[in-house]
């Protein structure tokens, strides 16, 4: 009978330091979060599915819905350019701060494919 007891005490203290362990990893995990922004170009504006996101990686899929070719570029990367109706992923880790977004492709910036994201 005593030692019955024992392991439930045993078994007790295991499973509230198992669950405070695994309260404990969330607030460590928040610093590396993962976000997806969905970027749909078109002639000539892009539309993100966010604004911000907060630090970290972000993986930007850029989806073409324009007649034309376009790509995505931010923090010194770009995607590659993409025909109508194609994809490319970009993925980065962003520190908090702001970050200018454009098509690359001449004249395209100029006529709006272009903007700011934010990093929190």
């Amino acid at each position: 009978m005593l030692r019955s007891s024992l392991a439930a005490r045993l078994t007790s203290v295991a499973v509230v330091v198992l669950a405070a362990a695994a309260l404990a990893v969330p607030a460590f995990a928040r610093s590396e979060l993962t976000t997806r922004v969905t970027v749909t170009s078109t002639e000539f504006h892009f539309k993100l599915s966010r604004a911000s996101a907060p630090r970290g990686t972000v993986i930007f899929k850029l989806v073409n819905k324009g007649a034309t070719a376009h790509n995505f570029k931010i923090a010194g990367h770009a995607t590659k350019l993409v025909s109508p109706g194609g994809t490319a992923t970009l993925s980065l880790k962003l520190a908090k701060g702001s970050y200018k977004y454009v098509c690359t492709v001449p004249g395209h910036a100029a006529a709006g494919m272009k903007g700011t994201f934010t990093v929190r």
